[in-house]
């Protein structure tokens, strides 16, 4: 005697929306999102990209009339603003590179609202590069209440006039943007430390939550 198989579920136009609605979502904000990387670094070299590739293409209207398109531009502009990072990079490794990013911040520094800009997301890169097991660190803070809690990045420890509590400075990234975000001072024995790289908690906070690893300490070592 053969078991009849169980009815497969209906398909409606309903769910067939959802699944690709839900497939080409995360295609759809990569490419928002590398499209806007790659428009950003091509309009800094646009200013004068646009005028010489328009000046080759009158000087050469039969073999190079194609250099005035607005894609070859924008793939010069590209091209020559990923070619100075990467000069830039290479110089910064070498001695008289460091001299000139040296004698830039302090030209910077003289400016008053340049200079606290500058300072602040320089230090800010910094830290997104330590590794956890020091001072910066990825922690989670008691948020709304105790037993919520929210990712956030250690990037100082201060402490309390009079009583000289430890207390750290908290920069708590938001979802699915992580360069907004708000800042919280904590007491450093509220913090809940965890083992995880920068790295593991952006991939976190951008996701939603749906990329993390498999366990992470939620209560501390107090309160168990």
């Amino acid at each position: 005697m053969t078991i009849p198989e169980p009815p497969r579920p209906r398909v409606t136009l309903q769910r067939l929306f959802i699944t690709g609605l839900l497939t080409l979502l995360p295609i759809w904000l990569t490419w928002v999102v590398v499209k806007f990387v790659f428009v950003l670094l091509s309009d800094v070299s646009k200013p004068w990209v646009g005028p010489i590739s328009q000046q080759i293409a009158d000087s050469f209207p039969r073999s190079m009339g194609w250099f005035s398109a607005l894609w070859v531009q924008n793939t010069i502009a590209l091209a020559a603003t990923l070619g100075v990072i990467l000069l830039v990079g290479m110089l910064t490794r070498r001695v008289i590179g460091q001299r000139i990013l040296h004698w830039f911040e302090q030209l910077i520094l003289r400016i008053p609202l340049a200079s606290t800009i500058y300072t602040s997301s320089r230090k800010l890169l910094e830290i997104l590069q330590v590794k956890p097991g020091s001072t910066e660190r990825v922690v989670l803070i008691d948020f709304p209440h105790r037993e919520m809690k929210s990712v956030g990045l250690v990037t100082r420890v201060i402490k309390e006039e009079g009583t000289g509590r430890e207390l750290a400075a908290v920069y708590v990234p938001t979802t699915p943007n992580p360069t907004s975000g708000y800042l919280e001072i904590v007491p450093v024995e509220l913090l809940t430390p965890t083992d995880w790289t920068v790295d593991q908690a952006m991939s976190f906070i951008i996701s939603g939550g749906a990329a993390a690893p498999e366990a992470i300490s939620f209560t501390r070592a107090g309160d168990r």
